[in-house]
């Protein structure tokens, strides 16, 4: 890639922050870009404005991935739809835009993955995701306010103690994310809009 090709690329994220060059990162993250590149077709602009700080992007990207490892009762549709709901609570362009192709892709139903997006509470949800979706939701615009009722809404629909954990540290991952977005002004790549929709 050429100078002024990088340049634009780096422009193309927003970052207020300074964006490294791809060829000044470790070898971990090229092998992460090139990663991203190969099943993408693009690098999200969330790894090259992270890279800022590369040991905190290769810790970051750890934990994302752990925390998108579907379970029976939290699939990947389910836990792309905790960051959707999130953002979409938080106002968040970045994580919307980004995890609404993922959700789009995960559910395979991209017209169900955008009225999620949007509302939620009209995308008729079943029970199971409809309790998903309030606790990711509450746990986000009124933290403070959460009970163990809240807890035992996620158990009585069937997830383990474990998968209910794992809907609260999804949920506190991406208000950490959001913020970070909107911190450094991230712009989605373009690519994501195009994503998983009806030919």
């Amino acid at each position: 890639m050429g100078a002024a090709a990088e340049h634009d690329t780096a422009e193309a994220t927003g970052s207020w922050f300074p964006v490294p060059d791809e060829g000044s990162l470790p070898g971990e993250l090229a092998g992460l870009f090139a990663k991203a590149r190969e099943r993408l077709g693009f690098v999200p602009n969330v790894f090259r404005v992270y890279a800022f700080r590369p040991q905190r992007l290769s810790a970051w990207f750890a934990h994302f991935r752990q925390l998108h490892e579907p379970t029976e009762h939290l699939d990947g549709a389910d836990r792309e739809m905790i960051a959707v709901v999130v953002s979409a609570a938080n106002g968040c362009l970045y994580c919307l835009v980004a995890h609404g192709a993922a959700l789009r892709e995960q559910l395979g139903d991209p017209v169900l993955g955008e009225r999620i997006s949007f509302d939620w509470r009209r995308a008729d949800l079943d029970v199971r995701r409809r309790a998903i979706c309030a606790y990711a939701e509450k746990l986000t615009l009124t933290p403070r306010e959460v009970t163990r009722e809240d807890l035992q809404s996620l158990l009585d629909v069937g997830l383990t103690f474990e998968e209910a954990w794992d809907v609260a540290e999804i949920a506190a991952m991406y208000n950490l994310t959001n913020r970070m977005a909107m911190a450094t002004n991230m712009l989605p790549n373009a690519a994501y809009s195009g994503q998983a929709r009806p030919a």
